[in-house]
C-alpha cells in the first residue's frame, strides 16, 4: 500500500466518481441540450430536472451515513488515544475544538498528538494547518 501523506490522503471511490457521475453528467448535458433544440422542450426539461435530482441524491446518500459514522468513530478514537496517553478525559476540553480540528488531529502519531492538541487550543489552528504541522503522518487507510 502507498504511504499516506497530506498530499495523497484524499480517497476516491472509482465506480462512483469515475463511472456513475461522468455518465450522469453526460446524460444531464444531453437532456439540457435536447430541451433547447427539440420540438418537445418541456419533456426534456423535466428529464433534465430528474437527472439533477438523481445527481444530488446520489451524492448525498453515498456519503451521508458513512461520514456520520466515521465522524463518531474518529471522535471515539481520539478520546481513547488521549486517555491512553495522558490518563485524562478528552471530553473535558473537546468542546473547544471544531470538527475540522478533531478530524485533522487523527493523523498525528501518539508522540505528536498532545503537543498538537495544546497548540491547536492555544492558537486556534485550522484543520489544514494541523495536518501540515504533522511531521510523521499516521495514515488512515480505512476511512470513507
Amino acid at each position: 500500500m502507498k504511504i499516506q501523506t497530506y498530499y495523497n490522503h484524499i480517497r476516491f471511490y472509482t465506480p462512483h466518481h469515475f463511472v456513475y457521475y461522468p455518465i450522469l453528467t453526460i446524460f444531464l448535458i444531453a437532456s439540457i441540450y435536447l430541451a433547447f433544440t427539440t420540438d418537445q422542450p418541456l419533456i426534456w426539461a423535466f428529464i433534465s430536472v430528474a437527472f439533477i435530482f438523481l445527481f444530488c441524491l446520489a451524492f448525498m446518500l453515498r456519503q451521508h451515513y458513512a461520514l456520520i459514522l466515521q465522524n463518531r468513530i474518529v471522535r471515539l478514537e481520539l478520546r481513547y488515544r488521549y486517555f491512553t496517553l495522558t490518563g485524562k478525559r478528552f471530553e473535558e476540553f473537546e468542546y473547544k475544538l471544531t470538527d475540522d480540528q478533531i478530524f485533522a488531529l487523527r493523523f498525528a502519531p501518539d508522540n505528536e498528538l498532545i503537543p498538537l492538541i495544546e497548540d491547536t487550543i492555544k492558537n486556534s489552528l485550522p484543520g489544514d494547518s494541523i495536518k501540515k504541522a504533522i511531521v510523521h503522518w499516521k495514515a488512515d487507510y480505512n476511512r470513507v
